[in-house]
């Protein structure tokens, strides 16, 4: 049955928990001595009042996301990247050494690792052959300490989008959270499942500005979910998680929404190039469909090829080691003149091989 009363869901600890009140809570403006900052000023010159602690909540930039992804002010959480909601969900929800979350290998490692980091046991459930989920399965191994189940769509690092019925499906009928991963959610034909949360109190959409926004140097991630899951998140978070420079460069990402389609369908183009490339070479076994800003593909001695490439200077990701991508590479798509040296060197080792 799927969660409707989530305080039950929450920890105890939690529930009881009475937040830190930071001195910008209280108030914002005035002859602010409350705070131990420096009057005298930064020593970076800025327009953003540096030698001030920023906003708590950065109510400003939630609204512009919230009317963005077409949902409430009180729906948003701001984290550090989509990695800080991540562990703040494990601790609201998860009692340490006792509670569990189930995953979907091949996927997004940072489950994994916040899991560990928590104390909490990973189950994993494994994709099918073509890296869509199994909900039976998922809620077969669902137990009653079961809290969360992480899922990614897109896929990192397959790539794949997840067939929407089986998502739905599983925020109906697994007995806890369910946290669905839309990093690359703006790079896909899908739409988001952000406005679902109004529907289903149990549903957290994760999102980041890294990506399609072009941001990943400003570490800045969202969490959009019920009203009453986001309090606890602002609850339990650092008391000033989100910076100035961050909120700042977070507003302005959204003063050229021209330029954010133009890039992503760049992108797309450039994606479509290099998987056609891609899949002249025979030593190419696969090139896998792709709702992302990368490829992965599975290529004969791809261990190898992947050192010798980082010897010519050009940087893949090894995804041999995950479950189901035997053999098997990731590549981002870069710049068209980047692109045309990865498969410009990648041709040369394949060509250097059938030599010897």
């Amino acid at each position: 049955m799927p969660v409707t009363d989530i305080e039950s869901q929450i920890r105890e600890n939690i529930r009881k928990l009475t937040p830190y009140r930071s001195a910008r809570d209280d108030f914002s403006k005035g002859v602010l001595l409350d705070a131990n900052e420096n009057s005298y000023g930064s020593t970076v010159r800025s327009d953003l009042k540096l030698h001030r602690y920023p906003s708590p909540t950065q109510d400003e930039l939630r609204q512009k996301i919230a009317e963005y992804r077409g949902v409430d002010f009180e729906n948003i959480f701001l984290g550090v990247g989509s990695d800080e909601p991540i562990d703040l969900l494990m601790r609201i929800f998860c009692e340490p050494g006792r509670d569990s979350i189930i995953t979907t290998p091949p996927t997004y490692g940072m489950y994994k690792v916040s899991a560990n980091i928590n104390n909490v046991e990973v189950k994993e459930v494994l994709l099918t052959d073509s890296f869509q989920l199994k909900p039976d399965e998922i809620i077969s191994e669902a137990g009653e300490d079961t809290k969360i189940l992480f899922l990614c769509s897109p896929n990192n690092p397959t790539a794949n989008d997840m067939k929407r019925t089986d998502m739905l499906k599983l925020v109906t009928r697994f007995p806890g959270i369910v946290v669905v991963d839309e990093a690359y959610i703006d790079f896909s034909k899908e739409e988001s499942m952000a406005q679902m949360v109004q529907q289903y109190p149990n549903l957290v959409v994760l999102q980041t500005f890294s990506k399609a926004f072009g941001l990943a140097g400003i570490r800045l991630g969202v969490a959009i979910s019920s009203p009453q899951i986001i309090s606890y998140m602002l609850r339990v978070k650092a008391p000033y998680n989100i910076n100035k420079l961050t909120a700042d460069a977070g507003l302005k990402a959204f003063d050229n929404k021209n330029l954010f389609k133009f890039n992503i369908e760049a992108i797309l183009d450039q994606r479509d190039y290099v998987a056609e490339q891609l899949s002249f070479a025979d030593a190419v076994e696969k090139v896998y469909p792709s709702s992302t800003n990368y490829l992965l593909f599975k290529i004969r001695n791809a261990k190898e090829i992947y050192e010798k490439l980082a010897k010519k200077g050009i940087i893949v990701r090894y995804r041999g080691n995950e479950p189901l991508c035997e053999d098997c590479l990731r590549v981002t798509i870069g710049m068209p003149d980047d692109n045309v040296r990865f498969l410009k060197a990648l041709k040369q080792i394949l060509d250097e091989e059938l030599e010897d």
